[in-house]
């Protein structure tokens, strides 16, 4: 088992070919360049609601209503506009860091929105996620805005290990004065696929005062229940 303090403590296995430091520059300008894109695509968006809702005005003549065949059209071109600018707010909450202030947090509505935003990933890998995510489950953090950072890093860890096909277990519910995420793949390996990711999950889970437990095949986050 690695608690939060022994991954902080362990050296980081570099892959073949990589260069910390470039991977940290790489991935440090991921937050700005998601603020741009939610920006300049967003007012394209807003520009084609408002003249959606024009055309719908003239497709009405005189009779003050859209023909029903016209109609359809419209109404999945706004769900599908609402649709984008849904799936980007939802990847910036996860992606750009903002600080957060002591607190506490839903870890149950925290872990099914980051279990959308991973849906694709987990569709390609073919894994069956089982959920099992009791509602209402708040944690308290000294930093609530890096909650999200949290359940994403323990998500992909499971997601990277488990083979095509296999299932993965995420369960939010609370133990005696804890709320507990606890996200079990199907596999006894203690290698991990990507250490430099664990390394950086236990040395944050340390910094913020979360119990971490590293088993083989599963990830276990323990945090004050409010």
């Amino acid at each position: 088992m690695i608690t939060s303090t022994a991954a902080s403590s362990s050296a980081p296995s570099v892959r073949e070919g990589a260069d910390p430091v470039v991977d940290a520059a790489r991935y440090g300008a991921v937050p700005s360049l998601m603020d741009s894109l939610l920006h300049d695509v967003r007012n394209p968006l807003n520009a084609l609601s408002i003249h959606l809702e024009v055309l719908s005005e003239k497709l009405k003549g005189e009779t003050g209503q859209v023909p029903p065949s016209q109609e359809k059209n419209l109404k999945a071109m706004r769900e599908q506009i609402q649709r984008v600018d849904g799936t980007l707010r939802r990847f910036a909450e996860f992606i750009v860091n903002r600080p957060g202030v002591p607190g506490d947090a839903d870890l149950s509505d925290t872990v099914t929105r980051a279990l959308e935003v991973l849906a694709h990933e987990s569709r390609k890998r073919r894994l069956q996620v089982r959920q099992a995510i009791s509602a209402g489950v708040r944690a308290r953090l000294s930093d609530t805005g890096e909650l999200g950072f949290l359940v994403v890093q323990t998500l992909m860890r499971a997601y990277g290990r488990s083979e095509q096909g296999a299932e993965v277990l995420v369960a939010v519910r609370t133990e005696e004065s804890r709320a507990v995420l606890e996200v079990v793949e199907a596999t006894s390996s203690p290698a991990e696929t990507t250490p430099e990711a664990a390394l950086a999950l236990g040395l944050r889970c340390a910094q913020l005062g979360v119990d971490l437990q590293l088993r083989a095949g599963t990830c276990r986050l323990s945090f004050p229940l409010v």
